[in-house]
């Protein structure tokens, strides 16, 4: 289980303009656009399989749950090669979404173009936007990482999201996420996963 850390795009940057199909709600396509009306996005790599986002699934779906009331939107996107990982394949995605409890788009990004853009790295690999979609936030979720003794709080992404959301810049002070590498197809990895 090698550890690979998010790439920590600069904040300020404009969120990517995105258009994946939904896998929980096959046959529906979401852009960025669909989220004009949230006062804050939260974007997610993530995948079926890692145990990095197993690890903090339940939080992060909690976590959608509290705050998707409040005004935040939320959005997974699975970038990973399905033909080496078989499990992180559409119909799979489907099924993990309900299982993980997951209330919000969890999309398909095919051509790993759209992880690209938003220089994600890992999974998990989060971003916060505000309502001008500009990144506030990008980082680890908190502390806990599989096998270790300290509990998922959701501590760090959630600091970022209540920030957010009354309108204050998050703590300047961002750690990086932490996961398994997005499993890029052969010859198809950016010059930052090197």
């Amino acid at each position: 289980m090698a550890a690979t850390p998010s790439t920590m795009l600069p904040l300020g940057t404009k969120a990517p303009d995105f258009d994946l199909p939904d896998t929980t709600q096959p046959g529906r396509r979401i852009s960025l656009s669909h989220f004009d009306d949230a006062k804050l996005l939260v974007v997610a790599f993530l995948c079926n399989h890692c145990p990095f986002v197993k690890h903090l699934q339940e939080e992060f779906a909690a976590m959608a749950q509290d705050y998707q009331p409040k005004g935040a939107s939320f959005v997974g996107i699975s970038s990973n090669d399905i033909e080496n990982y078989p499990d992180d394949t559409p119909d799979k995605m489907t099924i993990e979404a309900k299982t993980a409890g997951y209330t919000f788009p969890y999309l398909y990004d095919e051509s790993q173009a759209v992880a690209k853009a938003y220089r994600a790295a890992c999974t998990p690999d989060f971003y916060v936007f505000d309502a001008d979609r500009k990144l506030i936030y990008r980082g680890q979720m908190d502390d806990s990482r599989p096998n270790s003794d300290t509990p998922v709080t959701g501590k760090d992404l959630r600091a970022a999201i209540e920030a957010g959301l009354a309108g204050q810049a998050p703590a300047a002070e961002q750690r990086p996420s932490i996961g398994c590498n997005i499993k890029w197809k052969m010859g198809n990895a950016p010059e930052y996963a090197s």
